[in-house]
């Protein structure tokens, strides 16, 4: 019950916060790209690109087909990278939000829990453009909005929800142990094979299939593919949704102890 007065304590203070929070997202987005000659637009240009890659290769170099599912295989395939994208850059920012930003963890007015919400916040902001890229890829291919579509938001939600415990986690590990950085970075590497972002998750062996779907990042690629392909409510797999639920509030609330236990010492440290 502490905690969870904690954490809507922790929700109120973001609220009454929003137009510092809302800043800071947009300094943070900028500052990754300042400096460059294209600017901004390397946000977009970097994981489109890497979008292309996977589809010529895997659709024209190994000719895996022109569907997946009877789906085209572009859709489908940015079904699974436009969320993954949004799922690894957040781990690999989040972990150095508390580092890479001592001069406010020092200031003692400045609620520090709120840096890792500004990673997520500020890749937010490219994974919205990525939604509507994907959106404009399903009109020109002839689908239309669905009622499914709706639930778009619910996803996007459960997104931010885990990579918030998780993020609080990383961060505050990080202060103290610099390996993290690489742990995460390692584990977003395996998290991308061992996601059916480009292969589907049926090629697996039945009795097999329930590894993968160990996996969190499956239930939010499995879900935007319910949404804009398949048309599948997210209470209709009423066991994948609680598995996720409980496992995405136990990070919540591991990640938050952690973070506050080790939270009086990162002065010390930094």
């Amino acid at each position: 019950m502490r905690y969870i007065k904690e954490f809507l304590r922790f929700i109120t203070h973001i609220y009454q916060s929003r137009e510092l929070l809302l800043t800071l997202i947009k300094n943070d987005f900028k500052k990754q790209y300042l400096g460059s000659y294209l600017g901004l637009l390397w946000a977009f240009i970097q994981p489109l690109t890497f979008i292309m890659v996977i589809w010529f290769v895997f659709e024209i170099g190994f000719r895996t087909g022109s569907s997946t599912d009877g789906v085209p295989f572009f859709l489908y395939l940015i079904c699974g990278m436009i969320p993954w994208f949004f799922i690894s850059n957040t781990l690999a920012n989040a972990a150095g939000s508390v580092v890479n930003n001592s001069f406010l963890v020092k200031k003692v007015s400045f609620r520090v829990s709120i840096l890792p919400l500004v990673k997520i916040g500020s890749e937010l902001i490219l994974h919205l453009v990525l939604i509507c890229f994907l959106i404009t890829a399903f009109l020109l291919y002839g689908y239309r909005p669905g009622v499914h579509w709706l639930q778009l938001p619910f996803y996007i939600l459960c997104t931010i929800t885990l990579l918030l415990g998780i993020s609080w986690l990383t961060s505050a590990l990080r202060v103290f142990i610099k390996d993290t950085g690489n742990f995460i970075s390692v584990l977003v590497q395996i998290g991308f094979w061992a996601t059916p972002i480009f292969w589907s998750a049926e090629m697996i062996p039945l009795k097999y299939q329930w590894v993968i779907k160990l996996n969190p990042a499956f239930y939010i690629v499995n879900g935007y593919r319910n949404t804009f392909i398949y048309g599948i409510w997210f209470w209709e797999h009423h066991i994948n949704t609680l598995y996720y639920a409980v496992l995405t509030l136990f990070c919540l609330a591991f990640g938050a102890i952690v973070f506050k236990r080790l939270r009086p010492h990162f002065g010390d440290v930094l």
